[in-house]
Order: C-alpha cells, then sequence, then structure tokens
C-alpha cells in the first residue's frame, strides 16, 4: 500500500459550520488520517472512501488505491461493493410497495405467492422475513439451489426450527424472499425495481446492481482474505440480499436522505421512515427492517456486541416489540456489509443529523471495521460519546 494515503477531497478541509459537536477541522483531520493509516495498515487494506455529514456540511476522505494492479487511486466516486448494506434497499423497496399499496408487511408470503398455501413458508409474516425471524432459515441460500424453480423446491419443503419471532437468524434467503416478493408485486424484475423505479427516487445516480460499461472503470477491484482479487459473482437472491455497488458520494446522499435533509416525493419519504419501524429486541439491538438501531449514545460495547460475528452465525433470542415502535430520532442506526473483496459501513444519528460512510476494497472482520467506525463517531461527538467507552 503507498505511505501516502492520498489528498483529502477540498471539501474535507472545510469546517463543520455550526456543528454542536464536530472537532476543529484540521486537528480532526489530522487525528482522522492517523486512525485510518493504523486501521489499514493492520487490516491490509488497498484503498478506502469515507464520507462524512454533520448538519448538511460534507466531508470527504480517500485513501489508497481502488486496485494494486493499475494504482488508480481512490475517490468519492470510486465503486465499492456493498454486501449486505444492499438489504437497507429491499427494506425501501418493500415500504416503498407497501405506501403505494401494492403489499402489507403484516400480510404472510401465501397472500402474494399461493404456490406457497399450506407450507409453513407460506405462514411467514412478511416483516419477519425483513427482520431475520421467520422462524431458523439458514444463512445462505443451499449450494444444491442454482435456480429459481430449486429455490422454490427448497423453500416449499423448509421446515422452521422454531417459532416464527422468538429467535433472529441473519439469513440472506429470508430477506432476500423479501425483495423478490415485492419486485414481483411490482411487476418488475428485482434488479429492475431497485434500478429503474427506487434509486431515482432516492436520488442515487451512481449506485448499481449492473454496473454500466461506461462505469466499470470506477469499479474498485476487491482482494480477498489471502489479497486475491475477487469480485462479487451472485447466486440465488444474490442481487437482493448483497448485490449492490456503490460509492462514498452516493452512499452519502442516502445518508442525506434517511437524516431528512434530501427532498424526496411524499411515498418516498413515508418508506424511508417506515425501514426504521422497530419489531424486535435483541441484547442492546434493536431490529428494524433491516437496519439496526441502538440509543444514542451508544457505548463502544454495545455497538461492537450488536455486530459481532456471533449476530449473524449463530440464532440469537428477541423480544418482540408489541406494536411495532415508529421510527424515533434518538438513536443510531447502522448496517454493516461484506462480500469477499470489500467490507462497508454506514450509519447516522437522525437526532445529530450525523451520517457516516466507510467503504474498502478488502475482505476484513467486521468487528475490526466497526471498532475503526466508533473511533470516527468520537472524533465527530465527542461530547455525546465521552465515558461511553463500556
Amino acid at each position: 500500500m503507498p505511505s501516502s494515503l492520498g489528498k483529502l477531497c477540498a471539501a474535507s478541509l472545510l469546517l463543520f459550520a455550526g456543528a454542536a459537536n464536530a472537532a476543529p477541522g484540521q486537528d480532526f483531520d489530522t487525528k482522522l488520517r492517523n486512525a485510518a493509516d493504523a486501521f489499514m495498515q493492520q487490516n491490509h487494506i488497498p484503498g478506502m472512501a469515507i464520507a462524512i455529514t454533520v448538519d448538511g456540511n460534507e466531508r470527504f476522505y480517500n485513501f489508497g488505491v481502488a486496485s494494486k494492479q493499475t494504482q488508480r487511486k481512490v475517490s468519492s466516486d470510486t465503486l465499492f461493493e456493498l454486501g449486505s448494506i444492499s438489504k437497507t434497499f429491499i427494506a425501501t423497496l418493500a415500504t416503498y410497495a407497501q405506501a403505494e399499496g401494492k403489499l402489507s408487511l403484516d400480510r404472510h408470503v401465501e397472500d402474494y405467492l399461493p404456490e406457497f398455501k399450506g407450507k409453513p413458508f407460506g405462514k411467514v409474516a412478511l416483516f419477519d422475513l425483513g427482520t431475520h425471524t421467520a422462524g431458523g432459515f439458514p444463512l445462505q441460500v443451499p449450494d444444491e439451489v442454482n435456480s429459481h424453480e430449486q429455490l422454490i423446491a427448497w423453500l416449499k419443503a423448509w421446515q422452521p426450527r422454531y417459532p416464527e419471532g422468538s429467535k433472529r437468524s441473519y439469513s440472506n434467503p429470508s430477506i432476500g424472499m423479501l425483495g423478490l416478493i415485492t419486485a414481483d408485486r411490482m411487476g418488475q424484475r428485482y434488479a429492475d425495481a431497485v434500478e429503474l423505479t427506487l434509486l431515482p427516487k432516492l436520488g442515487l445516480s451512481r449506485t448499481y446492481i449492473r454496473v454500466p460499461d461506461a462505469r466499470k472503470a470506477d469499479y474498485a477491484q476487491g482482494y480477498n482474505s489471502d489479497d486475491q482479487p475477487v469480485r462479487v459473482n451472485p447466486g440465488v437472491l444474490g442481487d437482493e440480499a448483497y448485490g449492490v455497488i456503490s460509492s462514498a458520494k452516493d452512499l452519502l446522499h442516502y445518508m442525506h436522505v434517511q437524516l431528512g435533509e434530501a427532498s424526496v416525493d411524499p411515498l418516498t419519504k413515508r418508506a424511508i421512515a417506515d425501514t426504521r419501524t422497530s419489531y424486535y429486541q435483541s441484547g442492546p439491538m434493536t431490529q428494524d427492517l433491516a437496519w439496526e438501531q441502538y440509543p444514542w449514545p451508544v457505548s463502544h460495547d454495545d455497538l461492537l456486541r450488536g455486530n459481532a460475528t456471533r449476530m449473524i452465525r449463530e440464532d440469537q433470542p428477541v423480544t418482540a416489540i408489541k406494536p411495532p415502535r415508529p421510527a424515533v430520532n434518538d438513536v443510531l442506526v447502522n448496517k454493516t456489509g461484506s462480500t469477499n473483496g470489500f467490507g462497508a459501513y454506514i450509519a447516522f444519528v437522525p437526532s445529530k443529523k450525523l451520517g457516516l460512510v466507510i467503504l474498502t476494497n478488502r475482505s476484513h472482520p467486521t468487528e475490526v471495521r466497526v471498532e475503526f467506525a466508533y473511533e470516527v463517531l468520537r472524533l465527530l461527538a465527542p461530547d455525546s460519546l465521552a465515558g461511553a467507552r463500556r
């Protein structure tokens, strides 16, 4: 990795005007650069893009290279694979379809896919698909499932491992099916529903499932844990569960949408709010529709516990929130994402008008990424997070 971390975007030289907890510009820049340098070196990350907004004021920080072969520098327009952050787009598409009256998250799978009538999968509520609480789906679609027909056959044979709504089993096929059902209700294929309907409504012009030829030069090369170059190779439900590719600039706009700082139409605004409806509590983490949230200020340990690998690999007991709680503002809302060659993290705090995007092009443990993100949050909000280390 080059010893220099690259030049900051011109916007990064500005102060966060009027931001209550923002550090002075140059001091903040130095501390962030030092923290980023250590994080990248410790995890052998070739390139990273960070984007921050506080009170509507943006900063972009770009480090290293998008490809070790070409040595092309990372920019705020470099495209990174988002992994499971893609699930937040499933959630938004579903709540948008609900706002249009095309589905209800309280209804069951068999109400929209009649081929599952009388099957356990048919009895699952859509919101439980989107909160990983459907009854015990595996993390991934089984290797032997390679077509839509095989997927349907597998789901018809599926048997729950525990009662719906009693445990959380993080699952790509569970939330992926919410995306498939939603797109079907909209009369589109999933990738078309996202790229042609949802992304324009969100104002995201350089976010993709299918990267166009004109943007492929901006698509960063990912590297796996053995430093081998890799790119995502989506299988069944891959587009839905982990297939979105985006840039720091577009994702920061996504944060502005979440914070209510970007103009969207009334149905989209309602859909955004509905993704943050809280359905279940699991330890310190509250499970919304794809999003995960924590009371603000969040402690270091709680954020690490909620984003730990065991939350993905192991069943977790949950307590249902009845009735589901509408979106609140004094929380940190976050989502991690990774593929075999990329790692990503996004978070926002509505009450502080604060948003954070971190994108990298090498596989590394989720915990170390969240640890780094917490250090950035402490730099952004030192008053709020002082003493919240544990």
